[in-house]
């Protein structure tokens, strides 16, 4: 197999980590986080590069891909795997915690697939794998905004793949149910579901869209992925 330029978003915990690792050993893995600290872990654990970066501003994105760029000429794929939790009711929720939630989960995943394409497009061959989440594939109590973020990811996405007109650039998505990450746990909010996928096993799936070949055909724009955990 030849050796792929891949960036993993949110590549230093839970899932995104996962894909990291699955990935690092046959391909050139460049992380992002907005978390110094993570970055340095992470790329000296893997012996991958890594981005200090916060997807709801487009100026660390725009920089972070324009180095990945510099450094490799190429970038062959996009991982997305940044998400913020905003679990509870709209009327318990800060205004804090509802603006950030919007930031990365809508503003950032905005800004990650712009710059994604630009580079994608210029080099006429790419692909783009979007996690969504089960929660947007029906109402769920207790998660409106979450649900509403991820949802519009979802929207953008799809809307996207539609606009490509070609399998060489492929823009897709997979909605994995429930995993025990720290997604949660960073905002201070217990994992209560019961049934639930490992980031292992999503992370295989991710990681094979990330590896198809431009020729494939019948996959961009597709959810190909909808799991409540039970597989």
């Amino acid at each position: 197999m030849v050796a792929r330029n891949l960036v993993v978003i949110g590549g230093t915990s839970g899932l995104g980590l996962a894909v990291a690792r699955l990935l690092v050993h046959e391909h050139r893995v460049t992380v992002f986080s907005d978390r110094p600290d993570e970055v340095a872990a992470v790329t000296n654990d893997l012996g991958c590069a890594g981005a200090v970066c916060d997807v709801s501003s487009y100026e660390q994105v725009r920089d972070g891909f324009a180095s990945v760029f510099d450094m490799y000429g190429t970038i062959d794929g996009v991982a997305t795997c940044a998400s913020v939790w905003a679990g509870g009711e709209l009327e318990s929720l800060s205004p804090e915690r509802i603006r950030r939630a919007v930031e990365v989960n809508a503003l950032g995943t905005t800004y990650v697939l712009k710059e994604a394409l630009r580079h994608l497009r210029r080099q006429g061959y790419g692909n783009v794998v979007y996690t969504g989440a089960m929660a947007v594939t029906r109402p769920r109590p207790g998660i409106p905004v979450y649900r509403a973020t991820k949802s519009y990811g979802t929207s953008l996405v799809e809307s996207l793949a539609e606009a490509q007109h070609s399998n060489r650039i492929k823009v897709m998505q997979l909605h994995p149910g429930p995993m025990p990450t720290r997604l949660q746990e960073r905002v201070g909010d217990e994992f209560l579901d019961q049934i639930y996928a490992q980031p292992e096993e999503v992370a295989g799936e991710v990681v094979r869209l990330l590896l198809l070949a431009p020729d494939d055909l019948y996959v961009s724009g597709e959810r190909v992925l909808r799991a409540d955990g039970r597989w």
